[in-house]
């Protein structure tokens, strides 16, 4: 429910997003995607880092989207551009809380779309994507090892501030507030971390660079030390003391 004298509700509709959804995507989705793949061929990191790093980003992503979505309908919010979305019926109590009986909107995703305004999906996608390619960047550049210069640095940073952007730009349009994107840029910062951590060592690791081994050669390598452990255990100091005959051989002393 709402009432048509709650100012936080009564902020314009902008048709023209500054970074609508398909933006988002490019920018999120596409470009980390295209500079890992770049950054695979180029400096030939090898099947498995590649596949894990791609997987990583695809994981962070779809779960973001995945978590952003129930929360947005199990729970919404209205926006702060929501009476100009209901377009409320003349004569209606300006006073009095009111529903979307209501509304005169007749497009179905605007007006409806004007009550999920928790978390802001923009800023969550956008930490989702850029978020996990700067935890990358800061990995192999292993930024927080001492040392590091400042230009590694200035890269780390950069997917951050753009994501940042993406995730103002929310408030520009008055499609959410500050609370909306706070909470989804959290949300989708922590899933890439989340998301990042599954196949890569922590950041402060000094191989931070290298991911966790794949399976097949952790059982390759368990194989192998299970097998020099058992020549091991079938060579017996007893066997020193006789010969092939079963003839006990001189000590040494």
């Amino acid at each position: 429910m709402f009432s048509l004298d709650d100012r936080s509700k009564l902020y314009p509709h902008a048709i023209i997003q500054r970074v609508s959804a398909g933006e988002n995507i490019l920018y999120a989705g596409v470009g980390p995607l295209v500079v890992i793949v770049l950054w695979a061929l180029i400096f030939r990191q090898g099947f498995h880092k590649s596949h894990v790093t791609i997987l990583g980003l695809f994981i962070s992503l779809l779960l973001t989207s995945l978590l952003t979505d129930i929360v947005k309908n199990a729970v919404g919010r209205p926006r702060p551009d929501l009476i100009a979305r209901c377009k409320p019926a003349p004569g209606t109590p300006g006073h009095e809380l009111v529903t979307i009986d209501v509304c005169t909107e007749t497009d179905h995703h605007t007006l409806h779309d004007g009550w999920r305004s928790f978390p802001s999906g923009h800023s969550s996608f956008a930490f989702s994507g850029l978020g996990y390619l700067a935890l990358l960047i800061a990995g192999q550049f292993q930024i927080f090892r001492p040392g590091k210069d400042l230009t590694r640095t200035l890269i780390f940073f950069a997917p951050l501030i753009g994501a940042a952007l993406i995730a103002m730009s929310r408030l520009a349009d008055y499609r959410h507030d500050v609370y909306d994107v706070t909470a989804g840029s959290i949300l989708g910062m922590s899933i890439a971390y989340f998301s990042y951590r599954r196949y890569y060592r922590r950041l402060r690791h000094p191989k931070c660079y290298e991911p966790y081994p794949s399976p097949s050669d952790v059982g390759s390598r368990r194989n192998d030390e299970e097998h020099r452990a058992v020549r091991v255990e079938d060579f017996e100091l007893d066997d020193l003391d006789e010969d092939d005959e079963g003839i006990p051989l001189r000590s040494h002393t």
